[in-house]
């Protein structure tokens, strides 16, 4: 398992189940797995998506985009 932190400083775990479970659809990811770190921790952009979704996003050479979006949950916290 991986750890990146967002650009708001949240850490985003990519684990080895979800990597495989990503590349069982997208199997020209395949041999992106660190540019998906970057990707969360240094985009060229971020945008807002769907349902409180967010987006981000990092040139990979003409025409090629990578996009990783992460939808973010309210932490309840009881004292």
């Amino acid at each position: 398992m991986n750890i990146a932190y967002s650009i708001n400083g949240v850490p985003i775990r990519l684990t080895y189940e979800r990597w495989y479970h990503i590349i069982e659809n997208h199997d020209d990811l395949a041999s992106y797995f660190f540019e998906v770190l970057e990707t969360v921790e240094k985009p060229d952009f971020v945008i807002r998506g769907n349902k409180g979704t967010l987006k981000a996003a990092k040139n990979m050479g003409k025409d090629n985009w990578l996009l990783f979006t992460k939808k973010y949950q309210k932490q309840i916290v009881s004292s």
